[in-house]
């Protein structure tokens, strides 16, 4: 089964209705885009000569972007600062009609830089604070504007970067008061963070991250174990809906622990894989919760996921894009 523009159209008139609300770690992607053709006389590296910079809200952000994209209001809240990143960052949010929901934080923006020469990433340079930082602010936070904002959204998406945003405790916090308002609760973990979390309404972990999150480690030349895996997580977090995206090999659906499906990817041109997983998060949220079922809520986010790919640097995609992919 794939999906149609019918399908996607119906969607899509759906979506316009819905708003959402974005938690977790929200960063500025900064593109130095350049030429090398030489090597540096001081060191053996490549000199680039710049040629322009651009800049694009990644992380949280960026997830908040793709719901705005595709039609519904999206809300955001994070941790910005009162820098020159920061200040951008609300600008690229506000331009796009997204509602930031700011805790100003003590430390920097989060910024990850890319240098790309050629149309090919050299390197890439990341300015943050400690986690820690990040985590006081984000309760405060909570104790004075989150509680509205869940209790006024359709779904609440939490964005996991492991930069300190989510801790246990706004985790907790979020979790009770969006299961006491009946609210669909989704998460894209970073197991690293090793959150506390259960009884959530879809997780979408990749395939690094499933191993991780069940406790397993991967032996090489074994194929993926996804019957393990979706028993073992639903076992330990009782999620209703699992999504593990698998890259070039597609996404793997499973509900109440049994895998239902593994559908393969829709991308026709690789350039870059940037913010693919926020597009497909926010695909699979808007799907869900307009009435979709899992398989055809997946076929969406497919679709989307690669528009996005198609892109160099952090993108979106459209309804006009999405429609004539399908």
């Amino acid at each position: 089964m794939s999906i149609t523009a019918e399908q996607v159209h119906a969607l899509l008139k759906k979506i316009a209705a819905l708003r959402i609300l974005v938690v977790g770690d929200v960063m500025l992607d900064h593109y130095i885009w350049g030429d090398a053709t030489r090597i540096s006389p001081e060191a053996p590296v490549p000199v680039v000569d710049v040629v322009r910079d651009t800049y694009a809200a990644g992380g949280a952000a960026n997830v908040a972007l793709n719901i705005a994209e595709l039609g519904a209001h999206a809300v955001v809240a994070g941790c910005i600062a009162e820098d020159e990143a920061g200040k951008r960052l609300q600008k690229l949010l506000h331009d796009r009609e997204v509602q930031a929901l700011v805790a100003p934080s003590p430390g920097a923006t989060i910024v990850k830089t890319r240098v790309l020469v050629q149309h090919q990433q050299l390197c890439r340079l990341d300015r943050e604070s400690p986690p820690s930082i990040y985590a006081v602010s984000s309760n405060a936070l909570f104790d004075t504007v989150l509680g509205d904002a869940i209790r006024a959204a359709d779904a609440i998406v939490l964005s996991d970067y492991a930069k300190g945003m989510l801790d246990d405790a706004l985790v907790e916090k979020i979790s009770r008061l969006a299961r006491s308002s009946g609210k669909f609760l989704a998460l894209d973990p970073k197991p690293k963070r090793k959150l506390a979390f259960h009884d959530f309404d879809l997780i979408t972990p990749n395939k690094k991250e499933s191993f991780q999150l069940a406790g397993l480690e991967p032996e090489p030349g074994v194929p993926f174990p996804a019957e393990q895996i979706c028993a073992r997580l639903h076992e330990l977090y009782r999620t209703r809906h699992l999504v593990i995206t698998l890259g070039e090999d597609g996404m793997l659906l499973s509900e109440g622990g049994r895998v239902i499906r593994k559908i393969p990817t829709a991308a026709r041109e690789v350039y870059d894989v940037s913010g693919a997983g926020d597009t497909a998060l926010a695909a699979l949220v808007l799907a869900l919760r307009a009435g979709s079922d899992l398989e055809t809520a997946a076929h969406f986010a497919n679709a989307a996921a690669g528009v996005v790919i198609g892109k160099l640097g952090t993108a979106t995609v459209t309804p006009q894009e999405l429609l004539a992919y399908v």
